[in-house]
């Protein structure tokens, strides 16, 4: 079953790739994309320049390697805590929440030791859901299809 995905940019990703960028994410490197449209059009917004959304239909392929977090839990904070720092993984794909900027100020706290592992659960109340999915392999980008772009 085909699911659509969103990617939010200052350009039209009609040829994804995985860029390695000078900073680690919450899954590591990647191309990253979301089921949630409005979450795509504010990453676009926060873009220099034009503010783009490229709309994929992603394929899942059962041989692929997939790690996938339902939830925020013990396993997701120490997997975004282990990828923040940069350690990689072997997984395709990587798909589960997103720590925004204020979680990610948790995680922070959690990785140097300044807040325990209860108290970050204690601040790391979501107000919103939010999505992630990396594609972290060029099998894994294989999976899906541009369909289109909205200009913002």
């Amino acid at each position: 079953m085909t699911m659509e995905l969103y990617h939010g940019s200052n350009v039209t990703v009609a040829n994804p790739q995985i860029l390695v960028s000078g900073f680690y994410k919450d899954f590591g490197y990647g191309f990253y994309c979301t089921n949630i449209e409005k979450q795509a059009r504010k990453w676009a917004l926060t873009k220099r320049g034009n503010s783009i959304v490229s709309v994929y239909q992603y394929l899942p392929d059962s041989r692929l390697k997939v790690l996938s977090f339902p939830q925020m839990t013990d396993e997701w904070l120490d997997f975004v805590a282990d990828c923040r720092r940069g350690v990689k993984h072997g997984y395709d794909i990587v798909e589960g929440p997103m720590a925004d900027d204020q979680i990610w100020d948790y995680v922070e706290d959690f990785m140097e030791g300044t807040i325990s592992r209860e108290a970050f659960w204690v601040l790391a109340k979501f107000k919103y859901p939010t999505h992630q999915i990396v594609f972290c392999t060029q099998k894994a980008l294989e999976t899906i299809k541009y369909e289109r772009s909205i200009s913002l």
